[in-house]
């Protein structure tokens, strides 16, 4: 079904699926999610839902790689301010911590070591050749980009919500989340950036 296109009604229901899968896999993990629990809140069966998805696992991958491709367009990465991209990740890790809980839960259940995702899969070819470039044109330090990518996306995620020290969130004064964006700001720039 996936291959034909969707009725309004079955665009409606799949759209329906996917928001609440992505906060019951986000809550649960992959082997806790319920496909029952899916379903009742979604307001469909499962037929509805393995006929979109295959089943668990294939709902779990169409989230998780919608949020890999959603933190790649909506955080776009400029060379030239890599300081910048590591604070607008901590951003969207406040606006939308579901997305980055769906990333730890894919490492502790499916991928302990390694890259997350197969490289035939892999979003990373554009943000490591922007850094690339940017090495090429000295403005971010020597070393493998892939290296220098993980660290600034590390340094992004110190208060996130998979957090082991703190996990912030929205709801916190603006204040302190202007402090931690200063912070995170200055430091990635000492620590990859050149000048």
């Amino acid at each position: 079904m996936a291959d034909q296109p969707l009725t309004a009604r079955g665009a409606a229901t799949r759209s329906r699926i996917l928001d609440v899968a992505t906060r019951e896999f986000a809550e649960h993990g992959i082997a806790g999610a319920r496909i029952e629990r899916i379903v009742a809140a979604a307001r469909t069966n499962k037929a509805q839902l393995y006929g979109y998805f295959g089943n668990k696992e294939g709902l779990f991958d169409a989230i998780f790689h919608g949020s890999l491709e959603r933190i790649v367009n909506v955080v776009p990465i400029d060379g030239a301010e890599v300081d910048d991209w590591a604070v607008r990740l901590y951003d969207e890790y406040l606006r939308r911590p579901d997305l980055i809980r769906l990333a730890t839960w894919a490492r502790l259940e499916r991928r302990p070591a390694g890259h997350l995702v197969d490289d035939a899969d892999r979003l990373d070819d554009h943000k490591l050749r922007v850094i690339a470039e940017a090495q090429a044109a000295g403005l971010v330090r020597p070393g493998d980009p892939f290296d220098v990518m993980a660290l600034v996306i590390a340094m992004s995620m110190a208060w996130s919500p998979v957090s082991n020290v703190y996990a912030a969130t929205a709801e916190e004064p603006p204040e302190l989340h202007d402090q931690r964006r200063a912070l995170l700001r200055e430091s990635v720039r000492r620590a990859v950036m050149t000048g």
